[in-house]
């Protein structure tokens, strides 16, 4: 069995032409952008998955099944799981990009990240919000390549850097982004909006 790997959301660099953005809504390959390979392949052929497909739409649908079961929390990830409008909406947005791994035909992994604008210079930078690989996938690179495929990507949005936050209980996490990166000690608060 092998393993694939597919982004959605474009990945677009600065200055495309207009017919890429056109290409991008047709679904044809934009050489731009997304990412498929497949886990432990030296070749991986970037093809550009989209945002109006159905099987994209179909694959972050099952990203959140694995997302709730990853996380012990479908309350959150399938109580309200998105309409097929606002999802195929969020997923055209060049801010959100999600990278899916699959077995076959089944999602056993992924993450949702979002492209942050910075204000204090003219530069990009990527928010993984969540990542997650079923139990029966993990231990197996699965999130390593999901975390590589989206610095591909970020390299064609001109990202300078890829950020994610880990829980202090959440041991292989931590292990994982140690190794591809620098930790950095912060303290995460949850500002309640009201009303």
């Amino acid at each position: 069995m092998q393993q694939r790997l597919w982004a959605g959301g474009c990945a677009d660099s600065p200055g495309q032409t207009r017919s890429s953005r056109i290409a991008r809504r047709l679904r044809v390959p934009c050489r731009n952008c997304s990412y498929q390979g497949q886990i432990g392949d030296e070749h991986r052929a970037p093809i550009h998955l989209s945002a109006v497909d159905d099987r994209g739409r179909l694959a972050a649908q099952e990203l959140l099944r694995v997302f709730g079961r990853a996380f012990n929390d479908s309350e959150t990830y399938q109580h309200a799981i998105p309409s097929e409008e606002y999802l195929t909406n969020l997923l055209g947005k060049e801010h959100f990009i999600v990278v899916v791994a699959m077995m076959e035909k089944t999602v056993v992994g992924g993450l949702a990240a979002y492209v942050l604008e910075k204000f204090e210079q003219q530069r990009r930078e990527i928010y993984i919000y969540d990542l997650a690989v079923s139990d029966a996938h993990r231990r197996r690179g699965v999130a390593s390549e999901t975390i590589n495929a989206l610095k591909k990507i970020a390299a064609a949005q001109g990202a300078y850097v890829i950020f994610v936050h880990a829980d202090l209980e959440d041991g292989p996490a931590i292990a994982l982004y140690r190794s591809l990166g620098t930790m950095k000690a912060a303290h995460h608060f949850d500002i309640e909006v009201g009303t």
